[in-house]
């Protein structure tokens, strides 16, 4: 299946993602999704269109949303990417470990690094700052500054 192909048979599945689904360029594809939807999207996403594997997770703030794009790839070599939105002022993402083990660090990192919260995800070591970093100093966020002393 080409990438004009995979975006229509998601966009026929989801219209509401007509607007927030691109093809950048070659095996390519980039997609934002509603939190709401996000994992009856992700479930279509891997079992329907079979990008089953998941290469990372990147976690990025936007401001005044904190953002998790899944890097999920076909075999063949396609890349598509599911964005996905949380108020920075209640940053709580669902674990896909269920799906995914190996997404378990990448969730840790958005954690320790952005300040979520990943319903779902076992507890375990902090990943990848040290256990005596200060609480709530999240060093990927915009707003966050260096304090000397203080971490």
């Amino acid at each position: 299946m080409n990438e004009q192909e995979t975006v229509q048979k998601l966009t026929a599945k989801f219209p509401f993602l007509t607007e927030t689904t691109r093809v950048a360029r070659i095996r390519r594809i980039f997609c934002g999704v509603p939190k709401e939807s996000f994992r009856e999207v992700l479930d279509f996403v891997v079992q329907e269109l079979g990008f089953s594997i998941l290469c990372t997770i990147t976690g990025v703030d936007d401001g005044d949303t904190i953002g998790a794009i899944y890097h999920l790839a076909v075999q063949s070599g396609g890349m598509f990417n599911l964005k996905v939105n949380v108020p920075k002022d209640n940053p709580v993402f669902k674990s896909v470990t269920d799906i995914f083990p190996s997404a378990e660090m990448y969730e840790r990192e958005i954690i320790d690094l952005l300040g979520a919260k990943v319903e779902g995800l076992k507890a375990g070591r902090r990943y990848p700052l040290h256990e005596t970093w200060p609480a709530g100093e999240y060093p990927l966020r915009k707003d966050w500054t260096y304090t000397k002393g203080k971490v």
